[in-house]
């Protein structure tokens, strides 16, 4: 953000929880770096979370026993933004996937409230996107809380979405047009070549992310047995069991990298034949990643894939969930030309978010 751009203005920026790593955190992490004179409120932080040299602000949530259970928690999420009782600033800029975009700190006549949006919460408006909006205990208070969110949010200002398929959901849900301000991803440190090499001569497929249903890991491990070529599964989550037993049941050689370093991923990445990314993400960085590297996407043609994947140069977009089609897509990989792939990638660098981002915070705090 330029010299002088909010100097002189009190400002405080909000995120939900804050968790040991997620793109959400980097967001928001990106933003406060943006303002360093603001106040950092979260609702709470995670016990694993890295709060060394981090000065933030937690709500009255982090001392009940509600930060255990977002699920339980989330019913009084807009209560608790109500209620932080901190004096109102000039600014707000809220970083928000589920209710941190209804905080109120001032009046709309004296504080200005800009809200940058991950998506409209999941757990409310498209359960369907993972099991988590199914919870039964969310069953009956979640048209409730439809309501809230939309009533609740009524004093912001100004929206950026990170793609322009969460400005949809905003315009469908929430009945407000955004901006579309792409996150920052560390394109630099993913095409630099890894201090050690690759993981690999591109002989092998990689899957990364967090192993839980709506990833779909379980279809990566069909689509690399039929397609008989190793595959390496980076991350970590709840569905590890399960997906090491369905590799043991597969045709092809799977490795397992459970919650590999920035390094070692970025090893993974430039080592890789293809990423296969068969999920629909709000906007998805870990496939920009893998192109910064040089390495193509295969994935489902929903969401943010197809802002940032560019079909039949940077990778391949899937229409189904049907292994063979992934097979076909698999296929076509020699016609990819890696360099096209890392340009691209510049396209969401850090650089270009921080242009992008000081543009709409000017454009909406005049």
């Amino acid at each position: 953000m330029r010299p002088g751009l909010l100097a002189g203005r009190s400002v405080a920026v909000v995120h939900e929880w804050f968790s040991a790593h997620g793109g959400s955190e980097d967001v928001f992490l990106a933003i406060a770096g943006l303002v360093p004179h603001a106040t950092r409120y979260v609702l709470w932080a995670e016990p694993d979370a890295p709060l060394d040299g981090l000065d933030l602000r937690q709500s009255w949530l982090a001392r009940t026993p509600l930060r255990r259970s977002k699920a339980l928690a989330l019913p009084v999420m807009p209560l608790a933004w109500r209620t932080l009782g901190r004096p109102a600033p000039d600014v707000v800029i809220s970083s928000s996937h589920a209710f941190a975009h209804t905080v109120k700190l001032g009046t709309p006549a004296t504080t200005r409230h800009l809200s940058y949006v991950h998506s409209p919460a999941r757990y409310l408006w498209s359960p369907a996107f993972d099991g988590r909006g199914a919870n039964p205990v969310l069953a009956l208070p979640r048209r409730l809380l439809r309501g809230v969110d939309v009533r609740a949010s009524r004093h912001v200002h100004a929206y950026a979405a990170n793609s322009v398929e969460v400005r949809d959901r905003i315009r469908r849900y929430w009945g407000r047009d955004a901006a579309v301000v792409h996150p920052p991803v560390d394109t630099d440190f993913f095409s630099t070549p890894a201090p050690d090499g690759p993981a690999g001569d591109r002989d092998y497929l990689l899957g990364v992310g967090r192993w839980i249903p709506y990833k779909n890991f379980d279809l990566i491990i069909e689509i690399a047995s039929r397609a008989k070529l190793p595959l390496v599964i980076a991350g970590g989550g709840p569905q590890e069991a399960a997906l090491r037993r369905a590799a043991q049941a597969s045709n092809a050689p799977i490795t397992f990298e459970h919650r590999p370093s920035r390094d070692r991923l970025r090893a993974l990445y430039q080592g890789a034949r293809a990423l296969l990314f068969p999920a629909h993400e709000d906007f998805g960085i870990v496939p920009v990643e893998a192109q910064a590297a040089g390495t193509p996407v295969v994935g489902l043609r929903r969401g943010g894939l197809c802002e940032t994947v560019v079909d039949g140069e940077t990778g391949f977009l899937v229409d189904s969930l049907d292994p063979g089609d992934y097979l076909a897509a698999i296929a076509r990989l020699p016609e990819i030309d890696r360099d096209r792939v890392r340009a691209h990638a510049t396209t969401f660098s850090t650089d270009r978010f921080r242009d992008r981002m000081t543009g709409w915070v000017a454009d909406a705090t005049r």
